[in-house]
């Protein structure tokens, strides 16, 4: 498996392939032309294959050892907006019977959309604001993300997932006495530092992203546990409506909805407080780790 990362250490910012060891590969110094990852993404399937060969036979001079880097967000900093989609499995549609309101249990019948800001995303064992004095109903919500690597509008069902790089897990985190407030979802949705992305981006070739597991703990409780057959509208679906009328560009992010088990519908609510400890799990791609904090 191709562990695609973006990691820093004292000689800067750069692209890498974390190793089944846990070592890194430094792709820049292993002779990769590409210096990131959305320069990677940009320069198309040979520059992917070029990347997936060298992280297959590692050039052992530019291995680095476990623990003398550290993990950044994939895409540290999307070009546009995270681009999001709402009550997309019928379980967590549900549970939104037993809120105060937040959400309208009536199933969608078509994905509903909406953005987070580029800015809010952060990576692997970063820290996520407890947000005290503006939300009182913090809360997680573990999913797949797609990774844009081909310019496409207009998208057939059929052709989708060719227009997809990669996968990796993103945590919507949310206000969700704001979500309800203002009516459109933004606001509840970007505060700051508010999308885990991560811990790396897995080649779309190399994973079934749409029969997989999911699943969230919440201090070593198991919050959230399902399946990404079972969303209500598939990625390719996903993909396929997003891009009507609308341009898919390279380096977009798409987080696909969550499973049930989120905070503010259990009894009684368990939405985070400082101190928590947030893992996002999806087979085949791994874990996401971050910790809530006072600002």
């Amino acid at each position: 498996m191709t562990k695609l990362a973006t990691f820093s250490d004292a000689k800067g910012t750069r692209l890498g392939a974390v190793l089944e060891d846990g070592r890194m590969l430094d792709l820049a110094a292993a002779g990769l032309a590409q210096s990131d990852m959305l320069a990677l993404i940009d320069a198309g399937p040979a520059a992917l294959a070029a990347a997936r060969a060298l992280a297959a036979n590692p050039p052992a001079a530019a291995i680095l050892p476990a623990g003398g880097w550290t993990l950044l967000a994939p895409i540290p900093r999307p070009r546009r907006n995270v681009f999001c989609v709402g009550r997309n499995y019928m379980d967590h549609v549900a549970e939104g019977d037993r809120t105060r309101g937040i959400t309208n249990s009536e199933l969608p019948k078509y994905p509903q959309f909406f953005t987070k800001a580029p800015d809010t995303v952060i990576a692997h064992e970063d820290w996520v604001p407890a947000h005290t004095g503006v939300t009182e109903w913090l809360d997680y919500e573990v999913e797949l993300a797609a990774i844009i690597g081909k310019e496409g509008a207009n998208i057939s069902r059929e052709d989708a997932l060719s227009h997809v790089f990669g996968w990796t897990i993103g945590n919507d985190i949310t206000g969700r006495e704001l979500q309800r407030r203002y009516g459109q979802w933004f606001k509840g949705k970007s505060l700051d530092r508010s999308c885990p992305l991560g811990p790396w981006i897995i080649p779309a070739a190399e994973l079934d992203a749409l029969n997989t597991g999911i699943r969230l703990w919440i201090n070593g409780e198991k919050r959230q546990d399902s399946h990404t057959s079972k969303m209500i509208f598939d990625v390719k679906e996903i993909i396929h409506q997003l891009s009507l009328g609308f341009t898919l560009k390279p380096g977009d992010v798409i987080i696909t909805g969550t499973p049930e088990g989120v905070g503010y519908a259990m009894q009684p609510p368990k939405t985070l407080k400082p101190g928590d400890v947030i893992e996002a799990e999806i087979d085949g791609i791994g874990r996401l780790r971050n910790v809530v904090k006072e600002a």
